[in-house]
């Protein structure tokens, strides 16, 4: 994958280490993560209507810059 196609910050040593993480991980490891994202504090976890999501992805990147 050529370098223009990641993210910021990510390159192919980055992905390469996530894939890993979750092709290694057991189920009862991936649910536990899982759980553990609803118990973050400061964030919430919710069900967005899926034509809504462009808008909520705006507004967060609206309040990261500023």
């Amino acid at each position: 994958m050529k370098q223009g196609k990641f993210p910021p910050g990510w390159d192919e040593e980055r992905v390469k280490k996530v894939l890993a993480h979750y092709e290694t991980q057991s189920g009862e490891e991936a649910v536990a993560e899982d759980e553990a994202a609803f118990e973050t504090a400061g964030q919430t976890v919710m069900e967005v209507p899926t034509e809504l999501v462009p808008a909520v992805r705006e507004l967060i990147a609206k309040r990261k810059s500023a």
